[in-house]
């Protein structure tokens, strides 16, 4: 059986959960996530926990176990605690502001670069501005967000500038050999 979809989710205060067939809706203190299983899995509530099963031992039902509980547990987190990812600024002139709710990007364009984010997700800019946080309830949605945020400009093998994910190691390259 699978190890990590065997393990029960804990559902804990203030968490409503309502499952109907395939269907699956989490309301918390931070916001409502909602998503469809496949049907190879079965959701239940039990006890103050939601249990997982799968209908055979197939090697993608087994494999879907697993997701279909994983999905579910960052489904209970994110609306009890919520998501964050965190990006560093590096380079000369490089910086991150707000406008309002919106991120603004100075990252060595002719134009600065506006991201508005989308509902449920907040941006935050950290000392310096040199550090943004992207947070939500929904961890896909707060990873796809800090990814776009990184692709506006990903950190270069050379001098290491760039937009880079916290504690992310960015191999360096040496330049051009100097002549002797």
């Amino acid at each position: 059986m699978s190890r990590v979809g065997r393990l029960p989710v804990p559902i804990p205060a203030g968490v409503e959960v309502d499952v109907t067939g395939n269907l699956v809706r989490v309301k918390g203190p931070k916001g409502e996530l909602k998503r469809t299983f496949p049907p190879v899995v079965e959701v239940s509530k039990e006890d103050g926990t939601l249990v997982v099963t799968r209908r055979s031992d197939e090697k993608f039902d087994r494999a879907m176990h697993g997701t279909a509980r994983a999905l579910l547990n960052n489904m209970v987190v994110g609306v009890s605690q919520g998501f964050e990812k965190v990006l560093e600024v590096q380079g000369v002139g490089y910086r991150a502001e707000m406008k309002g709710t919106t991120l603004v990007l100075h990252m060595g364009y002719s134009h600065p670069v506006e991201m508005v984010p989308p509902a449920g997700i907040a941006f935050e800019v950290g000392e310096r501005n040199a550090i943004i946080k992207v947070t939500g309830y929904d961890r896909e949605e707060v990873g796809q967000q800090a990814a776009l945020i990184r692709r506006v400009r990903p950190p270069e093998p050379y001098k290491g500038k760039g937009i880079r994910y916290q504690g992310e190691y960015v191999r360096r390259k040496a330049g051009k050999a100097g002549k002797a």
